[in-house]
């Protein structure tokens, strides 16, 4: 590393309460895109007894004046990033007027511009780009904001309710709002800008009317309906399940497209990136549609878990983000097919989620230490932390969960608290002794549990035996509670009641111990064993099965995610065998034939079926190696899809012809498009004519789930066919800059030598730009995570690329930088062609002369 750069680590273990409380906050915004000036009274009152500097953070400020009770005062230090005020009397007023320069802030945090629109990101620590402030998340307070702008900015937006709006006298307008509600600076909003705006009403359960708006960029209201649907249906959700009722006048969000998040739950007025608002059928796929709404509803949702409670520090990040994904995750459930949003869960937490536990950032959900605070943004924090929260849910059961609510919004609604506070709460409310489980929350890696099954044919018992590893890079963990959830079926697959001695065994199992032993009588024969039902913890679990007990699993397993799971391990066993033994480079028979069925059974949810059809991921098969074999993964599994389009193309026709899309976005069509879209993902791997003719007509149709699945098939397979229909997209959609993200994402999975030729091209595309996140992810992000090909060239050029983009990023926004920089981190995994030569790059970021915090502290682990 540069020894003119080494940032400082932050520990939970250090921290301190302020030392003066902020009361109330009242900012006066002028608004212009090179100096606007923000003018801020804070009223304070000392904490602590005795003398005390009030220390308030600032970053690329420029400091006009201070004032202490409307009297100027000099008595301060400037540093850096702080303004350093002395002496102050135990209850004051501080006037601090600065100027900032949003169009030339290009990091998305603080105030900046995003088009033609001022707005604003302060999670963690934007609003210190803003004014000198306690921008730390225990110090709250209510806030009055003035907005003054020119005309053309129609809509002044800030949190809360408005109290009033009028012209002034130079031409200039003015709007006034206030947050009755206590917060944190992390959850201020500022919107000012000229747009289209889709207003509705929502009637709470105690009968209050609540305005709700969405803003959006103009032309662009024909694709809001679904968004205004998704808050409606989080409003009377939260209302059902979790007896959580709106609380302020009116519900704002409003969409821009230069964001460095999906969205951001700031009070009353969410700020989405507008790829997770709108919609149609024709610019937006039925996965869009999903996002969509499960965002949509996990801002709504953080309006309780996160905003009228919120943290105490970011270490406790997912006291709000965990709690909050759970809850979206049953909302989503609850409105949907609750397996598939399983499914989706789990692939997440078995690719990125084990891979982060086990690399050089591995951290507990509530991190120990952090150097910027942005890294911690994790899919542990948000995902794992959603899985601590489940399997709390699965301990406690629905109603002793939602007791625990209640009393954790009893005893802290308008506070800032601990992770260890939300758990005191479930643990008094249910009366079940959660001390065991709170090391989850200290705890970093993922535990490994070894399974043996023994059957006593004499007696008629069955015994699991599970022993709880610790990871191999976290080897003084002790043993973690974990809900270990089963099924047992006997051989003509029905489920067996669980009992020994007479007495009935819950089929959650609690494994608290490094080696335990479950028994079960009354068996007339060996069962076959599902265990980790529905993915009850997040653990790897180490068995034998043989091929016959998968098979069976996935024919009559009660739950559908364990039918999966079961399918999935199928198919990872097979692709394992092929890499041992290369004569073996082909799936059973066995196993085509159980494919063929759910072909042409199509029993059930067909979105499901689509899902059993489709082979693991790469992550997913990588995730069983030590060192990542990717020439055999890759050659391994498109000889698998090849053989599985030449042995079932007839079926995937007839299938294909015999699903009828009635157009709608119902649960129903939904899955009828999934269904046709993996039909044609295997047709365009086999060059007929037949085949050409249904993927054009797909390429064709009014419906982007069905444009996009056709494209993608010929993208994938290499086929001829793709040059012509990704010039077509291109000529039809260059006007509409988040459809071409979609077409950028295909461009990225282009195979053949000129694939990285191609992507350079790209950046000189009239819609690409590299200071927007989403056009960066889509092409560049796209290639890194899912092109895997090209991206992991034994000659380097897909690391080179990457590395290029990182530092250029570095310069324009390092928070896009650092997330982009993921695929990095596992550099040790791959053969030492690939492991040297993604370290180069690495090392090339390490030696930057003005490297920021947020990469600085990613390179610097990746390479310890």
């Amino acid at each position: 590393m540069t020894a003119t750069k080494k940032p400082q680590a932050q520990y939970l273990k250090d921290y301190q309460a302020p030392p003066y409380f902020i009361e109330h906050v009242d900012l006066t915004f002028d608004l212009a895109p090179l100096n606007t000036r923000v003018t801020s009274v804070i009223t304070l009152k000392k904490a602590v007894a005795g003398e005390a500097d009030l220390a308030l953070d600032g970053i690329e400020l420029t400091l006009i004046s201070v004032a202490v009770d409307d009297v100027a005062y000099s008595d301060y230090t400037l540093l850096d990033e702080q303004l350093v005020i002395h002496n102050l009397p135990t209850e004051c007023q501080v006037t601090i007027v600065n100027d900032i320069s949003p169009k030339t802030n290009t990091s998305l945090e603080g105030l900046y511009l995003s088009g033609g629109a001022y707005c604003t990101q302060c999670e963690a620590q934007g609003f210190r780009k803003i004014t000198y402030y306690l921008d730390r998340p225990d110090v709250l307070a209510s806030f009055d904001v003035t907005i003054i702008a020119d005309q053309s900015y129609r809509h002044l937006l800030s949190n809360g309710n408005k109290l009033t709006q009028g012209q002034l006298d130079d031409g200039r307008h003015f709007a006034k709002w206030q947050d009755p509600f206590k917060k944190p600076s992390y959850l201020f909003a500022l919107v000012a800008g000229d747009f289209d705006v889709l207003e509705d009403t929502f009637v709470t359960k105690s009968g209050r009317n609540i305005e709700l708006a969405l803003f959006v960029d103009k032309g662009n209201l024909a694709k809001t309906p679904h968004a205004m649907t998704s808050l409606k249906k989080s409003m009377q959700w939260d209302e059902q399940r979790f007896n959580l009722e709106y609380d302020l006048d009116i519900y704002m969000i409003v969409a821009v497209d230069f964001f460095n998040m999906g969205a951001m739950e700031n009070k009353g007025l969410n700020i989405f990136n507008s790829k997770c608002v709108l919609a149609n059928q024709e610019t937006a796929t039925d996965k869009d549609y999903h996002t969509i709404e499960s965002i949509v509803g996990h801002e709504y949702f953080h309006n309780w878990t996160g905003n009228r409670v919120t943290c105490r520090d970011w270490f406790q990040l997912s006291l709000k983000e965990g709690l909050t994904v759970f809850r979206d995750q049953e909302f989503s459930s609850d409105l949907g097919s609750r397996a598939l949003n399983r499914i989706d869960a789990v692939k997440v937490m078995r690719t990125h989620q084990f891979s982060e536990d086990a690399g050089p950032m591995a951290h507990p959900i509530r991190p120990e230490q952090v150097i910027e605070m942005n890294n911690f943004y994790t899919v542990t924090v948000y995902d794992k932390g959603a899985e601590v929260i489940r399997m709390m849910h699965t301990l406690l059961g629905e109603e002793k969960f939602q007791l625990g609510m209640a009393l954790y919004f009893q005893r802290h609604d308008g506070q800032a608290v601990t992770c260890d506070d939300f758990v005191a709460a479930m643990s008094d409310a249910s009366g079940i002794d959660l001390t065991q489980f709170k090391r989850w929350y200290s705890q970093a890696g993922t535990p490994r549990l070894i399974v043996e099954q023994e059957y006593n044919t004499e007696e008629g018992i069955f015994t699991l035996s599970i022993e709880q590893l610790a990871p191999v890079n976290q080897p003084d963990n002790a043993p973690l509670h974990i809900p270990f959830a089963i099924e047992l079926l006997d051989r003509q697959g029905q489920p067996v009641p669980l009992s020994f001695a007479g007495k009935p065994i819950d089929h959650v199992l609690d494994v608290t111990n490094t080696y335990q032993r479950f028994s079960f009588d009354g068996l007339a024969t060996k069962p076959v064993a599902v265990l980790l039902e529905d993915f009850s913890a997040p653990c790897i679990v180490e068995q034998h099965t043989t091929e016959a007990d998968l098979l069976h699993i996935m024919r009559f397993a009660r739950s559908d995610f364990s039918r999966w799971d079961a399918q999935q391990q199928l198919l990872i066993n097979a692709v394992k065998a092929a890499i041992e033994n290369p004569r073996e480079h082909s799936l059973a028979k066995e196993v085509i034939n159980a494919l063929r069925s759910l072909v042409i059974e199509r029993k059930g949810d067909l979105a499901l079926i689509a899902e059993l059809l489709k082979l693991p991921s790469f992550d997913t098969l990588a995730a069983e190696f030590a060192v990542i074999p990717v020439d055999e993964i890759v050659a391994i599994t498109q000889q698998f899809e090849l053989q599985i389009a030449k042995q079932l193309q007839c079926e995937f026709i007839a299938c294909y012809q015999s699903l009828v899309d009635d157009g709608s976005v119902s649960a129903d069509a939904v899955a009828v498009r999934a269904l046709k879209g993996i039909c044609l993902h295997y047709l365009a791997k086999i060059d007929e004519p037949e085949h050409a003719q249904l993927l054009c007509d797909a390429a064709n149709s009014h419906n982007m789930t069905n444009v996009l699945a056709a494209l993608s098939a010929v993208v994938k397979a290499d086929s001829p066919l793709s040059v012509e229909l990704l010039n077509q997209f291109d000529s039809q959609w260059r006007h509409d800059v988040l459809v071409m993200d979609k077409w950028f994402a295909l461009q990225a999975m282009q195979g053949g030598d000129n694939a990285i030729v191609n992507i350079n091209k790209l950046y000189e595309h009239p819609c690409f730009d590299f200071s927007n996140p989403n056009r960066v992810r889509a092409l560049v992000g796209s290639f890194s995570h899912f092109n895997t090909a090209q991206f992991h060239r034994k000659d380097g050029a897909g690391y080179q690329l990457l590395g290029d983009l990182l530092v250029k990023l570095n310069a324009i926004n390092p928070q896009n930088a650092s997330r982009m920089l993921t695929p990095f981190m596992s550099w040790r995994r791959y053969d030492e062609v690939r492991s040297m030569a993604m370290k180069a790059q690495l090392q090339r970021l390490a030696e930057l002369d003005n490297l920021s915090d947020d990469l600085f502290e990613k390179v610097d682990k990746a390479l310890q």
